[in-house]
This record gives C-alpha cells, structure tokens and sequence, in this order.
C-alpha cells in the first residue's frame, strides 16, 4: 500500500487558486512538501500536496489528501487526533475504520525518526487550517 502511493500518487500537483498554501521541510532528512487546500464552509473542497521525499512521506501525503477531500472540520479533527495516535504507537488507532489506508503506516511508530517523515504533511495541514483560521 505505501509502495503504491509512492509509486503513484492521488492528488499530487498544485490548486489554482488555493484557500491555503504551505511548504514545509525536514531538515534532518530534506523531505518537501507543498500543501494546497481549498475549502468548502467547514470541510475541506479540494487538496493536492507536491514535494519530494522518502515513500513514507510522500505516501502519507498522498493517503492523506485522498482520505480528507470533502470531510468535514470535524471529521478532520477526528481522523487527524487517530493518526497522531497511530504514529505514537497506540494499537487501537491501527482499528480504527476512519483512517482506511493510513493504517498501513502503523509500522512507522516503531522508527522515531521515521515519525517525523509520515506526519510532514499533516503537519502541513495544521498550518493551511491555522491559515483559514486567521
């Protein structure tokens, strides 16, 4: 599944006219990630991620965007808090329906370092919702 996304990634390029826009690196591995949203009300319209990086985050992003598109604040919330878990190693999290296929990433929370890789563009989208926040 994480080959999968790597090799082929679900909406990756640039929105046109995007409500929100953020880069964000790595700087201990140089992962790169580019993070467009346009919203819709309390939910999320559209998203597309560019950058380049190792497969865990490029297929993170891409799991992400694919999952996100069209739920709403809430869910978002709720999906964003499960995959934090996941990453952190709570078991339960890797059960959890809502994440569908970000729950192949659960091997992840057994390499720190690789952490910080699968969560780059979540933490992205913390920075495009703080944006539409204001």
């Amino acid at each position: 599944m994480i080959l999968d996304h790597y090799r082929r990634p679900r909406n990756k390029g640039t929105l046109e006219n995007p409500d929100a826009a953020v880069e964000l690196k790595n700087p201990l591995c140089g992962d790169e990630i580019g993070l467009q949203v346009t919203f819709d009300g309390e939910g999320i319209r559209d998203v597309k991620f560019s950058g380049r990086g190792c497969s865990i985050s490029q297929a993170s992003a891409s799991m992400m965007t694919q999952l996100l598109k069209g739920k709403t604040r809430a869910e978002i919330e709720s999906i964003r808090q499960q995959f934090r878990a996941l990453m952190l190693g709570e078991s339960s999290a890797a059960d959890d329906p809502q994440l569908g296929s970000l729950r192949a990433l659960s091997g992840v929370a057994r390499f720190p370092a690789r952490v910080k890789c699968a969560l780059l563009a979540w933490n992205a989208l913390d920075t495009a919702l703080a944006q539409r926040d204001g």
